[in-house]
C-alpha cells in the first residue's frame, strides 16, 4: 500500500533539505565534484556511440580523456591569455572610443554636444564608468574564481571525478534505478526522462550551439580583421542560450567597433553585420534545430531566475546547480499541473458525473 501523500511529502521535502542545506554548507567542498559530474553527463553519449563502435567503456573513456585533455592545454595557452588580453584592451578602449562618437556627433549635431550638454556629459560619464567599472569586473572575475577555485586541487580532483565517473556512469544509473520505491518507480522513471531531456537539449545541445556559435563569431570576426574580434565572439556566443539576445548584443558591439575602425569603409562594415546575419541564419536553420531541437521545455526567463538565485544565495557552485535544479523543477511542475488537472479539485463533482 502506497504512503499517504501527507507522509511523501515529508520525506521528499526532507530530501530537498538536505540538499539545498549540503549545497548551502559544503558548496567550495563539492564543486570539483560537480563540476566533474556535468563534465560526465556531457560526454555520456560520446562514450555510449563509441562503445557501440566496439570499443569497451574503459578504452572510450581513455580516449575522450586524451582529446579532453589535449584541448584544455590548447585553451590554456592559447585561448584564454587571448581573451583575457582583449577583454583588458576593450575595456581600456571604451573611453576613447566614446570620445571619438562625442567628436563625431559635435560635428555633425553641434546643438545637442555643446558644453553643458546632457548628453555630451553621458557619453564622457559611460566611457569613463565602463573603463572603471570594467576592469574592476575583470579583476574580479580573475581574483573571485582564484579564491573560489584551489586551482592545484581543481585541476587535478575534476579531471580524476570526471573519468571515473564516466566510466562507471551507467552502472551508477542502474543502481539509482534499482533504489527507486516500487509503488512510484514507474512515475519516478518517466519524470527523469523528461528532466533528461531537457538537460540533454539545453546542457549538451544548447552548450554546443554556443560554443560553435562562439568559435564562428571569433574566427570570422578576427579574419575579417575586426579589432577585439575574439572577445566580441565570445561574448556573443556565450549568450546565445537566449533567443535574439546574443546577436543582437554581440551584432551590436561587433557593428559598433566596427564603425569605430573602419569608418568610411563600408565594405568591412557590412561584412561584419553579414557574419552575424549569417550566424543566425545557421543557428536558426542548421544548427539548433539538429543540436537543440524544437523544444527544450527550459524557459530562458525561467533559467536567467534560476541563475541569479542560485547564484545570489549558494555562490558560483549554486550558478552550476541552477540549470540542472530549474530542470528539475519545471518538469515536476508540469507534472503537478497534469495531476492538477486531472484531480477532483480542478474538475469538480461535474467532471465526476459527465463520467
Amino acid at each position: 500500500m502506497a504512503l499517504p501523500v501527507r507522509q511523501q511529502a515529508t520525506y521528499w521535502g526532507i530530501a530537498a533539505a538536505v540538499f539545498f542545506g549540503a549545497l548551502w554548507g559544503l558548496g567550495n567542498v563539492i564543486l570539483p565534484f560537480i563540476v566533474g559530474g556535468a563534465i560526465a553527463y556531457f560526454l555520456d553519449p560520446v562514450a555510449d556511440r563509441l562503445e557501440r563502435m566496439g570499443m569497451s567503456r574503459t578504452s572510450a573513456t581513455s580516449v575522450i580523456s586524451v582529446v579532453a585533455l589535449l584541448i584544455f592545454v590548447l585553451l590554456a595557452l592559447l585561448i584564454v591569455p587571448m581573451l583575457v588580453r582583449q577583454l583588458v584592451g576593450l575595456v581600456n578602449a571604451a573611453p576613447t572610443i566614446f570620445g571619438e562618437l562625442q567628436g563625431f556627433l559635435t560635428a555633425k549635431f553641434p546643438s545637442i554636444m555643446d558644453q553643458e550638454s546632457v548628453l555630451r556629459d553621458t557619453l564622457n560619464a559611460v566611457g569613463k564608468t565602463i573603463q572603471s567599472r570594467g576592469a574592476e569586473l575583470a579583476q574580479g572575475l580573475l581574483t573571485s574564481a582564484l579564491s573560489v577555485i584551489n586551482a592545484v586541487v581543481f585541476i587535478v580532483v575534476v579531471p580524476v571525478v570526471a573519468f571515473y565517473l564516466l566510466l562507471d556512469w551507467d552502472n551508477m544509473v542502474a543502481r539509482i534505478d534499482g533504489l527507486l520505491p516500487r509503488d512510484h518507480r514507474e512515475t519516478v522513471r518517466a519524470l527523469s526522462r523528461d528532466i533528461d531531456r531537457v538537460l540533454a537539449g539545453f546542457v549538451r545541445g544548447q552548450v554546443s550551439v554556443c560554443l560553435i556559435l562562439g568559435t564562428f563569431y571569433s574566427v570570422a570576426l578576427m579574419v575579417a580583421g575586426l579589432d577585439f574580434g575574439l572577445i566580441v565572439g565570445a561574448i556573443a556566443g556565450l549568450i546565445t542560450f537566449i533567443p535574439y539576445v546574443g546577436a543582437l548584443i554581440g551584432g551590436a558591439l561587433a557593428i559598433g567597433l566596427a564603425l569605430f575602425q573602419f569608418w568610411g569603409d563600408w565594405l568591412s562594415i557590412g561584412v561584419v553585420a553579414a557574419i552575424f546575419a549569417a550566424g543566425q541564419f545557421l543557428e536558426g536553420n542548421v544548427i539548433t534545430p539538429r543540436l537543440v531541437g524544437k523544444s527544450v521545455g527550459l524557459h530562458p526567463v525561467w533559467l536567467l531566475f534560476a541563475l541569479s538565485a542560485f547564484g545570489t544565495v549558494f555562490g558560483f557552485v549554486g550558478m552550476l546547480v541552477a540549470v540542472p535544479v530549474a530542470a528539475a523543477i519545471g518538469v515536476l511542475a508540469r507534472f503537478g499541473v497534469s495531476q492538477y488537472l486531472g484531480s477532483r479539485l480542478y474538475r469538480g463533482l461535474e467532471g465526476e458525473d459527465a463520467e
